[in-house]
């Protein structure tokens, strides 16, 4: 069952004294996400953002309907991980062979040989690429670890990367 709601971005740590945020963009171009307008939160509060530089935005509350801009570094600190969402019906339907990383959650997880893993519990995108957890598994999803999504059957393959040893006295 396709979520809801549809993780846009995640505000970071404040930038400077007059409550710029640093914000981690989900969409294709990161630099789209003003333009999809009022976002949520899980708390039910309702923002705005206004790019100011690459990844620093201005960022305003939505209060009676009203911007409330955040002009401190305590109330843009009070907004750090605030998780921003967006209603699945107000983005464009997916092209075939696409999905939203939040479509991923609850597929279930084959080998290359079928046998079943888990299901996949969360996708992780700290920056450095995104990861599934599947279990106590958590695995890069890239095409070499992930070569089959096939969200209509609920399942992806995976292929879990092998461990490599290290020797003893390579440790510093």
């Amino acid at each position: 069952m396709p979520q809801e709601q549809i993780l846009m971005g995640v505000v970071g740590r404040p930038h400077g004294v007059r409550g710029l945020v640093h914000v981690h963009s989900y969409t294709a171009d990161p630099a789209a996400l003003p333009g999809y307008g009022v976002l949520d939160d899980d708390r039910g509060r309702r923002f705005r953002l206004r790019w100011k530089t690459e990844g620093v935005a201005e960022i305003f509350q939505i209060i009676d309907a009203k911007r409330v801009p955040v002009t401190t570094r305590e109330a843009a600190q009070a907004l750090v991980n605030t998780r921003l969402y967006l209603p699945r019906a107000k983005l464009p339907p997916v092209e075939e062979d696409e999905f939203y990383l939040t479509d991923l959650i609850g597929l279930e997880a084959v080998d290359g040989e079928g046998k079943l893993l888990g299901t996949i519990t969360t996708v992780h995108d700290y920056g450095a690429g995104t990861s599934l957890e599947i279990g106590s598994l958590l695995i890069p999803f890239t095409r070499a670890c992930v070569p089959v999504v096939d969200i209509a059957a609920g399942r992806v393959t995976v292929l879990v990367p092998v461990e490599v040893p290290i020797a003893p006295d390579a440790v510093p």
